[in-house]
């Protein structure tokens, strides 16, 4: 890097470092990824920018800035799927998976946490190999299926092993103990801890303050308190020394302190524990933590023999969990309203592109539906065939009857085109380009055996039963018909030029016929 300047080699190589690490540090790594993206910007590659975005935006909704990042990180899901970036892809899957956590969305959780496992491939990395399977083991073991989840979390730790992904499989190993801590199972939680603590001095790793809380945690569950104080006061030991900058913290390991030293009959240095967690959730305003802080209260009151203040802390604690409880449905509803409306405008934006890319009378594609698809369609495919279709005597039809009729004619002919040519070439499309033309285009498709089955089509438009639109007044279509290999190099321009030249071709030798193969200009026939 110089003078903040990146080549596109050098920030990818970043963004990588920041997309594949396990996080301690949110607002540094947060503050990397928004340069990362500002850099990125001025290079003019769309999947590096489109990558720093969403590393940019997961940090953002790390850091709390749940709405702007959440609009951010659906709009990069989006991208990624109409570019098929099946790596970039996989990221925003886990990343919306995330998103509809702290929406309370158990269910949409789990079918986005499957999405980034199943997106997996050759291209993505071996961190991103075992988080995403960590993701999915989180979302089943959170939708109530530990029995299922547990092989998740199996298959997360023996790829951890196998990739070398020491630092990651420490939080494998924590989220693990930590779910079946939650859900009960606290033989399992031991043995899954138990690993993680032999797994950190196999690789001589400091655990981190949060994984310390929880095997603290876990001893506490398991009578395990002298233990548990010293896990707590190694892991406290370490959050002052920096490892972790995350200031909430300290209130949650107080806690789990408090609760060994009772364990361990010191009900006043529990109680100086406390008081230090209480006044953390007081300043801090962390109401989930001064639930347990009342609960904590009330035991240690009991233990003092004091129940009528127990009586009151459990009331206390009731009451605070009920609060909770109100703000978590608040904060769930405003995320889930934030997912709606971004599903809204995304859905809104697609109805503005297809009524763009759309003819309004006929519902065919339009001109420029055509201009977006048919360049790359003729570069991957030498033998598309491309014909316009012209209604004979259209003027007359307006003229004579009128020209509601007359609408009512082209959205007919737009049906007979669609029908014939879903018969004749499935993976083609019919487009309206001016007011009585329609273009057909026939992927893989020879002139000759184009030619063949448009006149068909032409047939079925002329023997159809006119008399409920036009009366006795017949209908027609002429066609002609071009390849795109007639020119060198194949362009749209070339292609839809010689098919006009033969349209008039069929028009100068008298209408209602296929016409392809022609070199010289006819002058045009009304």
């Amino acid at each position: 890097m110089d003078d903040g300047v990146m080549s596109a080699e050098e920030l990818s190589a970043a963004l990588l470092a920041l997309e594949d690490q396990v996080v301690t540090h949110i607002e540094d790594c947060y503050a990397a990824a928004v340069e990362l993206e500002r850099l990125a910007g001025p290079l003019g590659d769309e999947g590096l920018l489109a990558r720093a975005q969403l590393c940019a935006a997961v940090m953002r909704l790390r850091t709390g800035d749940i709405a702007t990042a959440t609009r951010q990180i659906f709009a990069i899901h989006e991208w990624a799927a109409e570019h098929g970036d099946r790596r970039l892809q996989a990221r925003t899957h886990a990343a919306c998976a995330h998103a509809h956590r702290l929406a309370g969305d158990s269910a949409k959780r789990l079918e986005l946490a499957l999405g980034a496992v199943e997106l997996l491939d050759e291209t993505a990395t071996d961190f991103m190999q075992v988080l995403h399977r960590l993701g999915l083991a989180e979302a089943l073991a959170l939708n109530g299926t530990m029995e299922v989840a547990r092989p998740r979390f199996r298959q997360a730790e023996q790829l951890g092993r196998e990739l070398d992904q020491w630092r990651l499989l420490t939080v494998v190993l924590n989220n693990w103990a930590y779910i079946e801590f939650t859900t009960g199972d606290l033989e399992r939680a031991e043995e899954v801890a138990n690993r993680l603590l032999a797994h950190a001095a196999a690789h001589g790793l400091n655990l981190d303050p949060a994984a310390l809380d929880t095997i603290g945690a876990i001893q506490i569950a398991n009578g395990q308190y002298s233990e548990a104080e010293q896990t707590m006061r190694l892991c406290i030991e370490r959050w002052e020394a920096g490892e972790s900058d995350n200031a909430d913290d300290m209130a949650e390991y107080q806690l789990t302190l408090a609760r060994a030293l009772r364990g361990m009959g010191r009900p006043d240095r529990a109680q100086a524990a406390l008081d230090s967690s209480r006044a953390l959730c007081a300043e801090r305003g962390l109401p989930e933590v001064m639930v347990r802080v009342h609960q904590e209260q009330a035991e240690l009151y009991a233990v003092r023999g004091d129940h009528a203040a127990a009586f009151a802390e459990h009331k206390a604690s009731f009451a605070a969990h009920e609060n909770l409880r109100m703000q978590e449905r608040q904060a769930q509803a405003q995320t889930r309203q934030v997912l709606f409306e971004t599903a809204e405008a995304r859905q809104e934006a697609e109805r503005f592109r297809q009524q763009a890319r759309h003819d309004p009378l006929t519902g065919l594609r339009n001109r420029r539906y055509v201009d977006e698809e048919l360049p790359d369609l003729i570069a991957a495919d030498p033998d598309v065939a491309v014909a316009i279709a012209d209604v004979d005597h259209f003027k007359r039809i307006n003229d004579t009857l009128s020209h509601e009729t007359g609408d009512r004619v082209l959205v007919r002919i737009a049906r007979l085109l669609e029908s014939g040519l879903a018969a004749i070439a499935p993976h083609g499309f019919v487009a309206r380009i001016g007011g009585e033309e329609f273009l057909l285009v026939l992927p893989a498709t020879p002139v000759p055996a184009a030619a063949e089955q448009l006149d068909v089509i032409r047939h079925a438009v002329g023997e159809y039963d006119w008399r409920d639109i036009t009366g006795d007044l017949p209908v027609t279509i002429s066609i002609g018909v071009a390849g795109v290999g007639e020119s060198v190099p194949p362009s749209q321009s070339a292609a839809l030029a010689a098919a006009d030249r033969n349209l008039y071709a069929a028009k100068h030798a008298g209408r209602n016929r296929v016409v392809a193969g022609t070199s010289a200009p006819f002058a045009e026939v009304p």
